[in-house]
């Protein structure tokens, strides 16, 4: 399945890999990046392998191993499209996110 990027996924990415090179280290976050690189292909791999999000089950939610993050997606026809990836300490996904 072709998996497609949000462009709040992709501005996620980018605040992350800048939070954590300042605060942190590049390595950390060239380690982060590698890791939420390992669960998008593992999401490709099996879509369906990550739990329904309780109050929007047409979404998905696959946890980043060792880091506090999670890739919440939805699986479409013909493709798997990467919806946001959030910070476990945040708020749960509204409606509107």
């Amino acid at each position: 399945m072709k998996v497609v990027y949000s462009r709040q996924t992709l501005a996620d990415i980018d605040q992350i890999s800048a939070y954590y090179g300042e605060h942190a280290s590049p390595r950390v976050a060239r380690s982060i990046g590698t890791r939420i690189e390992n669960v998008i292909a593992r999401i490709a791999s099996a879509p369906a392998s990550a739990p329904r999000v309780t109050q929007r089950p047409d979404i998905r939610s696959a946890a980043v191993v060792r880091y506090p993050f999670r890739v919440f997606y939805r699986v479409q026809e013909s493709k798997i499209e990467i919806l946001h990836i959030r910070h476990t300490a945040r708020a749960p996904m509204q409606q509107s996110d």
